[in-house]
């Protein structure tokens, strides 16, 4: 009975919306309301249309029926009714709009006709309009997407019947905006989203420069100032994934690290994950930093051209046709044409202590030196619709930078000379096609390649000697993803994933020759199959997910749950539990310090699933996030622990720079955010507190702190944005990282051989920065928008110790400490114009 209740009720809402003849209509309606219709045959034959509500009075369907025919009703005393056309008719277009989900009609839909006549369907989806030369119009409605209608000969006997699809939007569920700036927002899931072209302002920052901001993120550190070594919760620089529209970048700064490689005007959305990232993300133990280039909505076009201290830029958008458009841009340094304030501080900061200023180690011996410093990058993106349902994108990123010098002297009538070339580039393509199959079903598939080259040529004249360092790295890979939604709670994702990594590593010398190239490739395999329940109603928010790859080298299976759980207690407070597991199978290590002449001395390996483990990783946290009446607290609690590391990957300058063993790390603690909104005014406060220790079983010490521990972390700024006029203040302060002490007492100072106390047994002093920025853009008449900005770094112009460590010099024979120091004062000014 309960499948037969169900079945009448089907039959009975495709009744409902059945064309009838109107004969048949006119009849009902004399045998319900006791009248008489006189007409001709000619009048009505063939017409049809739905018919009205038996609710309604004779009135009412007669004017029904008079909208949606070409035919006059003559009511006489409500007893006999005249039927006949419309004098001097105009022909007219008319037509039903319905839904492609459950066929009822839809009302309200706005039915545009060159621009000119608007008019909306009524409650049965119903519109007319009288012909005009073109019979093109457009019908559009909120949650469905737009169709274009063609009408032939117009003929109201047969109105058009016109389905609409459902307009499918993948919309992210914001928790909170403006967290630590405006243009920065905390999703439900946990990630935090940066939209650069809505980024206020931070302290020491006047672009939207992706590495730089997510620093000021509780948890996320650089403890030497560089985007090319941000250490999330304690992990490498290597340990974080960094992709750019699905492209993995295996290099991530420009001036060896002090600058972003990713153009700040050119990114749409930035997703940054600290845990609980989706299955749809492998090859990575900490973090994900996901950057998009691809707009949420259509673009008008754009150009706009800025320099600064550093680098000038263009970006240009251009739409090809109303489903087309492409994007480029490009930015160069300008060091070949002048050298700022801002680069000699940079390149003081970058080059001390390697061999391109310790030329000899001598210090007293003169030498001149000429050196070129440049960098660039560059992206083309092209985008192509297909009807209604495909999307096509094409996005190519090019990155390289370039070191050369060369030094000459005189040391005892000898010319001694060096030319030295230290290259870094880094190229990508990604094809993506996106296919909305209905309202509840979407297909993505995305196929992507990125090379990656460090480069390292030293010749000495005098020894007649060349030594080349070569380190590149080939991936390539296939994506394949699936979306479904079951209903307004319920969805889930399948997909798989294939990728290829090939990773070479070359080391010649001459005179004495010496020749060594390995290279290692690894190929994996990857289902995923993740799902997500979110009920705004309960507020509830689930979302599970598993990632099962295989290994074909190892022929080895691992498998990587994920999880998002939140709970809002109420509409202020809202509690989030997040969990992973993760493997990763690249890594960088450092051979030797002096290795790429000391500056980028990192180069990638793959694992060997023996003497260098698979890294694998597991991660909880539980948040507690409050927002009432401006004021924001966010309380984070975490635990993580890493294993499968080598040595040779934390960069260690002690007694353990040249052992070899694998371990990991494990670290646990607190992040805390308070935030307070008044008008235009914003301030914060942020605490971070950890504790990260190592574990090397095989090693004398097995537990000791880890290199990348801060114990302590506090930052502060106020920002104040009004109009177009935006001023920050900030500081940050942390407790000085490990460091690892010589014994003294068992140290021969006349033959003095380096003897260590236990690794990282004291710390640095600690590091205090005070940073300011500031920016205001204004709009001409004509529509063109002009934006200057200052910042200055490390104001007060302290100096910070950010690394220390102690070697023997061969010339005084005695131990000698050497100290390596953060950014003096730096100052910086934009300049940017847009239209």
């Amino acid at each position: 009975m309960f499948f037969l209740f169900f079945l009448a009720l089907n039959l009975f809402a495709q009744d409902k919306g059945k064309m009838m003849p109107i004969k048949k209509i006119i009849t009902d309606i004399e045998e319900q309301h006791g009248v008489s219709f006189n007409y001709t045959e000619d009048n009505i034959e063939g017409l049809q249309l739905n018919p009205p509500q038996k609710s309604l009075s004779l009135e009412q369907k007669l004017e029904y029926l008079r909208k949606r025919t070409h035919l006059s009703f003559e009511n006489i005393g409500n007893k006999f009714i005249n039927i006949y056309k419309k004098n001097n008719e105009s022909p007219i277009i008319c037509g039903y709009v319905f839904s492609s989900i459950d066929k009822k009609p839809i009302e309200n839909a706005n039915v545009s006709l060159n621009n000119k006549t608007h008019i909306t369907t009524d409650s049965e989806g119903y519109f007319e309009f009288s012909k005009e030369d073109k019979n093109t119009f457009i019908i559009s409605h909120v949650g469905f997407a737009s169709k274009r209608i063609t009408a032939g000969n117009p003929d109201a006997k047969n109105c058009l019947q016109i389905v609409l699809e459902p307009e499918i939007t993948e919309l992210h569920e914001i928790k909170t905006n403006a967290i630590l700036a405006s243009g920065i927002s905390k999703n439900t899931d946990g990630s935090l989203e940066i939209k650069p072209k809505k980024f206020g302002i931070l302290p020491g920052l006047i672009e939207p420069d992706a590495l730089q901001t997510m620093q000021q993120i509780p948890g996320v550190n650089s403890l030497d100032e560089s985007v090319s070594s941000i250490n999330v919760r304690g992990g490498t620089h290597d340990q974080n994934l960094f992709l750019w529209n699905g492209i993995r970048m295996f290099q991530t700064g420009h001036f060896f690290g002090l600058i972003s490689v990713f153009n700040p005007n050119l990114g749409h959305t930035i997703s940054i994950y600290k845990n609980g990232s989706s299955a749809f993300y492998g090859e990575s133990v900490s973090s994900v930093v996901a950057i998009s280039s691809t707009p949420e909505k259509a673009e008008k076009n754009s150009f706009s051209a800025g320099i600064n201290m550093i680098n000038a830029d263009v970006y240009g958008k251009y739409n090809l046709s109303k489903k087309s458009y492409i994007e480029i841009s490009a930015r160069k340094s300008i060091t070949d044409f002048v050298e700022t304030p801002t680069y000699k501080e940079y390149f003081n900061k970058v080059f001390q202590n390697t061999t391109i200023t310790d030329f000899s180690q001598n210090q007293n011996l003169n030498y001149k030196s000429d050196k070129k410093f440049g960098f660039y990058d560059a992206t083309i993106k092209y985008a192509q619709k297909i009807g209604i349902k495909d999307q096509i994108v094409l996005d190519l990123i090019t990155i390289k930078d370039n070191l050369e010098v060369t030094k000459s002297a005189v040391s005892y009538n000898i010319n001694k000379a060096q030319n030295n070339i230290l290259r870094q580039q880094n190229y990508g393509g990604n094809l993506s096609w996106k296919r909305n199959w209905n309202s509840f079903n979407t297909t993505k598939i995305n196929v992507y390649n990125s090379s990656y080259e460090l480069l390292a040529d030293q010749k000495s004249i005098y020894e007649n000697q060349t030594v080349i360092q070569e380190n590149t790295v080939n991936n390539n890979g296939v994506n394949l993803e699936n979306n479904h939604i079951l209903n307004s709670k319920f969805s889930f994702s399948d997909g798989y994933q294939f990728n290829e990594i090939g990773i070479t590593n070359l080391e010649q010398v001459t005179n004495p020759d010496f020749y060594r190239k390995v290279k290692d490739v690894l190929r994996t395999h990857a289902l995923i199959l993740e799902g997500k329940y979110n009920d705004t109603i309960s507020r509830v928010y689930f979302k599970g997910g598993i990632r099962l790859n295989y290994i074909e080298k190892f022929k080895k299976y691992i498998a990587e749950p994920r999880l998002q759980l939140g709970y809002g207690i109420s509409k202020s407070l809202n509690l989030e539990l997040l969990g992973e597991l993760k493997s990763q199978n690249s890594q960088q290590i450092i051979d030797l310090q002096k290795d790429y002449f000391g500056i980028e001395k990192r180069r990638w390996i793959i694992s060997n699933n023996s003497t260098i483990p698979i890294q694998r990783s597991r991660q909880l946290s539980l948040n507690l996030f409050y927002k009432k009446n401006d004021w924001l607290l966010d309380i984070e609690n975490f635990y993580k622990k890493v294993t499968g590391i080598t040595t040779s990957s934390q960069g260690f300058q002690n007694q353990l720079e040249f052992v070899r063993t694998t371990g990991g790390y494990e670290i646990w603690g607190a992040e805390m955010l308070v935030q307070k909104k008044i008008n235009h005014f914003l301030t914060w406060l942020s605490y971070t507190y950890n504790e990260n220790n190592y574990h090397f079983t095989n090693y004398e010490y097995p537990r000791f702190p880890n290199n990348f521990e801060l114990t302590h972390t506090l930052s502060w700024a106020a920002i104040y944005e009004k109009n177009n006029f935006k001023i920050a203040l900030g500081t940050k302060w942390t407790s000085g990282r490990p460091k690892t002490s010589p014994n003294l007492s068992q140290i021969d100072l006349s033959d003095p051989v380096l003897v260590y106390n236990k690794p990282n047994d004291s710390n640095l002093n600690m590091f205090s920065q005070v940073n300011l920025s500031s920016t205001y853009k204004w709009e001409t008449a004509d529509g063109i928008q002009y934006k200057i900005g200052i910042s200055i770094l490390n104001i007060l112009n302290r100096r910070n110790e950010i690394s220390e460590y102690y070697r023997i010099n061969s010339l005084t024979n005695s131990i000698e400490e050497v100290d390596t120091f953060s950014l003096q004062r730096t100052p910086n000014m934009s300049f940017r114009v847009s239209f």
